[in-house]
C-alpha cells in the first residue's frame, strides 16, 4: 500500500512538474548560451535585442541562461530549465541520446578549423609523426579529443601512441606555458587568444585531419512541439545575426568580443573560420554520427544510435520556407 501511495505521489509530482513547464512555456523562453567562438550570432542577436522584439507580439518573454560549456548546459536541458541552448558535437551527441527529451533542430555552425592542435613556438614537433611518445592535453569527451584521434590517424597512430592529458577548457593555455604537456588540442576562441602573443603555434587545424567541427542547436521536445513558432523565430533572428557578421556594427562587435574574453581584432580573425547556418545537411548527419562512433568507441557514450533518430528539422525548414 505504501509502495503504491508512494508511486501515485511521484505520477503527481511529475504531472505537475510537466504543467509547469507547460505553463511557463507559454509565457517564456529560457535560452542557453556559452562563450563559444561557434555561437557569435546567438551573442550578436542577444546584445542588438533581436530575439525578444520578435517575440514580443506573441507576449513571450526571453531568459538567457550562460553557460561555461556543453556539460552543465546539458543538464539544465534535460532538467527543463532550458527549452534551447547551442552545443558543440560531443554535447549534441549525449543530450539527443535516446531516452532524452532533447532534438537537433538546428545548425550553429561548422567550423573544422576554429579547433586546432597547439605546441609552443619552439617546440621541435612539426608532424603528427613527431606526437609518438609525447603527452597531449584536451578536453576528455570534447570535440577537440576526437582531433587528437584523428590527427594521430593520419600518422598511423593511435591513442595508445601518446600520453592523453585531460584538462578544463580554461587551464589549456597554462598547461601548455608550464610544460605540463607537449601539446594542447583546443577550440575557439582559445586558440586565437592563445597564440595571439607568438610564443605558441598551430600543429594542426581540424579540417587537416577530417574534422568536420559541427554545433547544434538543440531543444526540448516538450517545449519546441507546443510553441514551435517560437523556435522559428530563434532561427531565423541567429541566421539574421549571422548575415550581419560583415557588416557588424562597432558597439555590438565590442560587447559580443567581451562575451567572449577576446579583443575585437581577434573576433574578426576568428568569425571567417565559421559557416554559420540553420539547415541541417546530410554532410552534418555523417559528422554527428562519426562523433557518436567516437564517444561509444572510448566509452565516454554508451549509446549507440544514429543521430537521424534525434532530429527534428521542422522547425529549419520552416524557417527557410518564409525566407
Amino acid at each position: 500500500m505504501k509502495k503504491t501511495v508512494s508511486a501515485l505521489i511521484i505520477c503527481l509530482a511529475m504531472v505537475l512538474s510537466g504543467c509547469a513547464a507547460s505553463a511557463r512555456s507559454a509565457k517564456e523562453v529560457h535560452i542557453a548560451i556559452q562563450p563559444s567562438a561557434a555561437f557569435i550570432p546567438l551573442y550578436v542577436a542577444k546584445e542588438k535585442g533581436w530575439i525578444e522584439e520578435a517575440l514580443e507580439p506573441m507576449g513571450v518573454t526571453v531568459k538567457w541562461e550562460s553557460f561555461e560549456s556543453g556539460p552543465p548546459m546539458n543538464e539544465s536541458l534535460l532538467a527543463g530549465d532550458s527549452d534551447v541552448g547551442v552545443i558543440g558535437d560531443v554535447p549534441v551527441a549525449n543530450v539527443c541520446a535516446p531516452g532524452n527529451d532533447v532534438s537537433l533542430v538546428a545548425i550553429a555552425a561548422q567550423a573544422a578549423d576554429s579547433y586546432a592542435i597547439l605546441v609552443p613556438t619552439d617546440s621541435p614537433i612539426s608532424s603528427a609523426e613527431d606526437l609518438k611518445g609525447k603527452s597531449i592535453a584536451t578536453t576528455f569527451g570534447s570535440t577537440a579529443h576526437n582531433m587528437v584521434e584523428k590527427y594521430l590517424q593520419t600518422a598511423g597512430l593511435s591513442m595508445d601512441d601518446v600520453d592523453l592529458v585531460n584538462i578544463s577548457t580554461g587551464d589549456a593555455a597554462s598547461v601548455l606555458f608550464g610544460g605540463q604537456a607537449d601539446a594542447v588540442s583546443i577550440w575557439e576562441p582559445n586558440v586565437t587568444r592563445i597564440t595571439s602573443d607568438g610564443s605558441v603555434r598551430i600543429l594542426a587545424s581540424g579540417s587537416e585531419c577530417g574534422l568536420a567541427g559541427t554545433n547544434g542547436i538543440v531543444a526540448r521536445n516538450e517545449y519546441a512541439a507546443a510553441n514551435p513558432e517560437i523556435i522559428t523565430q530563434i532561427l531565423a533572428q541567429y541566421k539574421r545575426a549571422a548575415n550581419e557578421l560583415s557588416d557588424l556594427d562597432d558597439a555590438t562587435a565590442s560587447l559580443v568580443a567581451a562575451e567572449l574574453n577576446v579583443t575585437e581584432e581577434q573576433m574578426e580573425q576568428m568569425i571567417p573560420k565559421f559557416r554559420y547556418t540553420v539547415e541541417i545537411t546530410q554532410e552534418d548527419i555523417t559528422a554527428l554520427n562519426d562523433t557518436i562512433r567516437f564517444l561509444n568507441d572510448n566509452k565516454i557514450l554508451r549509446k549507440d544510435y544514429d543521430i537521424t533518430e534525434s532530429v527534428d528539422d521542422s522547425y529549419e525548414k520552416e524557417y527557410l520556407e518564409k525566407r
